[in-house]
């Protein structure tokens, strides 16, 4: 399907300033390109407390007194910051590029022009500072003088004057393709292109090299001179992160030299020296033919600098000197800079290659109650001297993992009947897999994830396969939402992980599954009732596992704005994720494991069915993902996936040989159905809900939730259809007819909200909003069903919004309207985008298998014409 008009123009302006012709070395043709001097023109400001109408105010008045008082609790007494923040939202910074690092050991991001701009070293905690020390120096010579000497940056910073900065970013663009990216520089004047290649291991069904905190720089140059050249590349690297901890004194570096398997590998090591989660960082380089590497152990990044650029400018080449410099005092800051450099002949090319790694190998979350051995401490070790090893392993592995990427990429890029900007939102969506305030740990040998049931009692093991052999996985609801795997979120997310590391997603739902069983009487107050109830029910699956400025898997639902004991969706989406896991995994073990969890749960959801009827009914408020969207008796959302979740059970007991079980859920899919029916479809969509109120017939962009997840799971037809065919089409065409083309021109996606009449539902926060990861998993739906065009045009919207137009690349926000504000950024759902794929997949095999080779029939896997 060719991109629309709009959206070739949208994709185009990011590049209208760059004036070279280089291409670069390498790059490929589909991904995120931006020129270095763009500026998007849209500034766009984050939804606060007094963007709420004046209706909803008067509605949620008491909840907001109470998060006031909260909150001052929290930041002024308590001198901690709160897990959502409502005073305090991110500010919108259009810089960020690719993060660096593998999954769960810490991430490091680099800006689309280069800087090194958001840090999240200490497990699930950011902070968002530019450290503009930490930059790529280029050195030319020739006929050994240095004729031209480069910082490759757009800055002109008041520090570092002895530098030369001002690179001018028209000569320059940057190309993100995650797990990797692109810098190509044009040196103006010089006749010389560079191409920096950032490479980080993020490799699927790979559960060590993917784990590694490492980055690889392969630069690329190319001489288009009719003489040679000697080029270098320096890296300079602050020992810290930019945080005030930075200035506390103590930290120190010290050169190291590293010779394994016959390869050797130096470069620096700086150490920072905090009382909590100290690390190492590194930067290093591979001893090659023909390739020069130096050091400068350590400089101050303040004042003028001209000492380490004169050192460069001189031989090209570092002083190197040997032994440690000294702990610094506190106040200042400690530098150190790493020089390759190599010889590059008349019309030929060259290519010089840096390492960045951090060792920070054992971790405690807020409370410092606990000390948890990152994954990558299996094969590294725990004693916090790995840094060279991991600088040594990436250097020379590095090769290795491109062609994994590549391999794993290579079918859908080359995939010309899928539009170019899905293949950019695909893989770059992907980041957050990484840069969500992600940790992967070992389990410790005593652990007991159980919950306290055992397997012989009806539970779980107390340390699942899954677990011990593959660790525990978290990963935040948001950047801003500071609560790790958010389990209605995680449910649109989860596709990526279920796809690409299905042992991760198996992994989390161990541990949510032995939450379920645990109970926390301890009373606290709900700020949206204003009432006190127990922090976890038993059977009930919990919103979260902890808040990372806490102990997290220790102590659950962070998230204390509501009594999640009364949500209805999360119990279901724990049944229906478990038989999707199960349907793309075929692990039977995990099933079976599952299979009492699931019941209890549904047994618990069962106390909601008032009527008798076999349909679930709603009070206040819909659930836990639309919590802030009033809802009366049943709904589509919840109502939805409450029968998709009573087909599962049916599956899976029939699978399981569970008689009773699959004739008890047969018998309430079936009297469920026939009530949804009566009570929720108009003869066009399903109503928002059935309470009769003036906006009850609103069209909710996510009413066909359970009929999404049960063709995700194999199922919708025949004996295991919970929704009508014609009445899901029907659904679906209402809300791309309303909620996608009648909202803003058809170009920013689905609203949560439609009035029949045309104009967004704006009754609450929440149903004027597009939520872009619902939106992902809508075209997903879409696609499912055969409709190919409107599902792609639908989620085209988005990413054109998000990458393109507002410059939210590498932080896509859980929500924006359609004008003015967005709301947490860089947000776990939009992960969701897989599940897209996984739709898309199963077109083409549905094909296929309908139509053999040597056949043709009408075809739901994407036309080249389409």
């Amino acid at each position: 399907m060719a991109s629309t008009e709009w959206g070739e123009r949208s994709t185009a302006e990011l590049m209208s300033k760059y004036v070279a012709k280089d291409t670069g070395i390498g790059v490929p043709n589909e991904g995120w390109r931006i020129c270095l001097a763009h500026e998007f023109k849209e500034k766009r400001k984050p939804f606060q407390a007094k963007d709420v109408s004046l209706s909803n105010v008067l509605e949620h008045i008491g909840l907001g007194l109470r998060y006031l008082k909260w909150w001052y609790r929290k930041t002024q007494i308590e001198k901690k910051a709160p897990f959502i923040d409502m005073f305090g939202p991110l500010p919108l910074r259009q810089i960020y590029g690719a993060p660096l690092g593998g999954i769960g050991g810490g991430t490091i991001t680099r800006g689309w022009r280069g800087e090194f701009c958001r840090w999240q070293l200490n497990p699930g905690m950011y902070h968002y500072t530019t450290v503009i020390a930490n930059q790529f120096t280029v050195c030319l010579r020739r006929g050994g003088q240095t004729v031209y000497q480069q910082v490759l940056s757009v800055e002109h910073p008041p520090t570092l004057q002895g530098w030369n900065w001002g690179y001018c970013g028209e000569y320059a663009f940057y190309h993100a393709l995650y797990p990797r990216a692109w810098t190509v520089y044009h040196l103006p004047g010089q006749n010389v292109t560079l191409t920096c290649r950032q490479v980080s291991p993020i490799l699927p069904h790979d559960y060590q090299d993917s784990s590694l905190p490492v980055a690889v720089f392969a630069w690329d140059v190319e001489n288009h001179n009719d003489y040679d050249l000697d080029v270098a590349i320096m890296l300079t690297m602050v020992n810290g992160s930019g945080h005030k901890d930075d200035k506390r004194g103590g930290h120190w570096n010290e050169p190291f030299h590293l010779e394994k398997d016959g390869q050797a590998v130096s470069g620096v090591l700086l150490h920072h020296c905090t009382p909590v989660n100290p690390y190492t960082l590194c930067i290093a380089a591979r001893h090659m033919p023909d390739r020069q590497v130096s050091h400068q152990t350590a400089f101050s990044p303040k004042g003028t600098c001209s000492g380490l650029w004169s050192d460069l400018i001189t031989d090209g080449r570092l002083d190197s000197p040997t032994g440690p410099s000294p702990p610094v005092q506190k106040g200042e800051e400690v530098a150190a800079a790493l020089a390759v450099s190599c010889s590059v002949g008349a019309r030929g090319r060259g290519g010089l290659e840096m390492s960045l790694s951090w060792d920070m190998p054992t971790i405690t979350f807020g409370s410092g109650e606990r000390r948890h051995d990152r994954r990558y401490t299996r094969f590294f070790g725990t004693k916090g001297n790995a840094a060279p090893s991991l600088a040594h392993h990436a250097l020379l592995h590095y090769p290795r993992w491109e062609e994994t990427i590549e391999e794993w990429q290579r079918p859908i890029l080359q995939d010309s009947a899928l539009p170019s900007w899905y293949k950019s939102a695909l893989f770059n969506e992907l980041y957050f897999v990484a840069d969500g305030g992600t940790v992967w740990t070992e389990l410790p040998e005593d652990s007991d994830v159980s919950g306290g049931l055992r397997s012989e009692d009806g539970g779980l093991p107390a340390q699942p396969a899954a677990i011990k052999e593959y660790g525990r996985f978290a990963y935040l609801e948001g950047q801003e939402y500071r609560m790790y795997n958010t389990y209605d979120v995680h449910f649109y997310a989860s596709f990526a992980l279920v796809m690409l590391w299905p042992k991760l997603a198996l992994s989390l739902q161990y541990d949510i599954a032995g939450s379920v069983i645990q109970q926390d009487p301890t009373e606290r107050l709900h700020l949206m009732s204003g009432q006190c109830s127990a922090v976890k029910a038993k059977n009930v699956v919990p919103h979260d596992i902890g808040d990372p400025d806490d102990e997290p898997w220790q102590r659950v639902n962070a998230y204390l704005i509501h009594d999640t004991a009364n949500w209805k969706d999360l119990n279901l989406k724990f049944v229906l994720q478990v038989y999707r896991d199960f349907h793309v995994t075929q692990d039977q073990e995990y099933l079976r494991d599952m299979w009492p969890i699931c019941k209890a749960v549904m047994e618990s959801e069962l106390r909601f069915d008032l009527d008798g009827d076999g349909l679930i009914e709603n009070s206040g408020y819909a659930d836990q993902t639309y919590d802030a969207w009033t809802v009366t008796g049943p709904s589509a959302y919840c109502g939805g996936l409450w029968l998709a979740s009573t087909c599962v059970m049916s599956k899976m007991a029939r699978l399981l040989e569970d008689e009773p079980a699959y004739l008890l859920y047969k018998d309430i899919l079936q009297r469920g159905s026939a009530a949804f029916d009566k009570l929720l479809w108009n003869g066009k969509y399903y109503n928002y809900d059935s309470s009769g109120r003036s906006l009850s017939n609103s069209v909710m962009s996510d009413q066909c939730a359970g009929q999404w997840f049960l063709r995700a799971s194999g199922l919708g037809d025949g004996e295991f259809q919970a929704f009508p065919k014609d009445k899901v089409l029907s659904s679906l065409q209402s809300v791309f007819d309303l909620n996608v083309m009648s909202f803003a021109g058809g170009q920013m996606g689905a609203v949560n909200g439609m009035r029949p009449e045309g104009v967004p539902d704006r009754s609450s926060v929440q149903s004027d909003e597009v939520w872009i990861g619902v939106v992902y998993g809508l075209a997903a739906t879409m696609i499912h069903e055969g409709m190919l065009q409107e599902g792609l045009r639908t989620a085209e919207g988005c990413y054109r919004t998000v990458w393109e137009r507002l410059g939210m690349a590498f932080q896509t926000p859980e929500a924006y309207c359609e004008k003015g504000i967005y709301r947490s950024l860089a947000y776990m759902r939009p992960l969701s985008i897989w599940a897209m794929q996984w739709a898309l997949d199963g077109a083409r095999s549905r094909r296929l298998r309908d139509d053999p080779p040597g056949q043709t029939g009408d075809s739901t896997a994407p036309r080249e014409d389409s």
